[in-house]
């Protein structure tokens, strides 16, 4: 019996992760073909993703920049808008393009002994702006969670990771459960 409930709990393991995948992505096809009211199911989607990177190839070129800023410069104007476009803009850029925020993982001191510990990403090396020159703005994620905590720490409390952020990034997110 106790073989049994192995297999089963180890099929769950490998089945659970894969059916909720394609169960995400069956739900982004439906729903973006249901926005254009295409009746083959993934070729909305295709479409959205073509959209996208004639939009990114039209962004890095030097004709149609300036037509793509002139957009950008307006929404980031506009009251109520430019708090949903930027903020969204922000995170984005965190993640991906030139911008990339998250790519100085640190190890940081939480207690006088120094026994707690936690990971993070710098954000900000220079605080001067707040009247705190001595502190650097380390984000904190949150497992298992597209949030965290930016906190503030003194830079002799901070020590850089020699490690890929990605790989520091995955690890956080799974709640150390993913990376090496």
């Amino acid at each position: 019996m106790k073989r049994l409930v192995r297999y089963f709990l180890q099929g769950l393991l490998y089945t659970a992760p894969l059916a909720v995948t394609i169960y995400v992505l069956y739900k982004v096809f439906e729903t973006v073909d249901g926005w254009l009211g295409l009746p083959i199911p993934g070729v909305g989607f295709l479409i959205t993703m073509l959209v996208i990177l004639v939009i990114g190839f039209l962004a890095s070129n030097v004709l149609t920049k300036g037509l793509l800023s002139l957009v950008d410069t307006l929404f980031e104007k506009l009251p109520f808008i430019k708090l949903i476009y930027t903020s969204i803009k922000d995170v984005m850029s965190a993640f991906v393009g030139d911008k990339k925020s998250f790519d100085k993982p640190v190890l940081v001191t939480l207690s006088a002994d120094g026994s707690a510990k936690a990971i993070g990403f710098i954000t900000r090396e220079s605080m001067d702006s707040f009247g705190i020159a001595d502190h650097v703005a380390v984000y904190l994620p949150q497992s298992y969670n597209f949030a965290g905590n930016l906190l503030l720490f003194p830079t002799d409390r901070v020590v850089p990771i020699e490690t890929d952020s990605a790989e520091v990034m995955a690890f956080l997110v799974s709640g150390g459960v993913s990376g090496k």
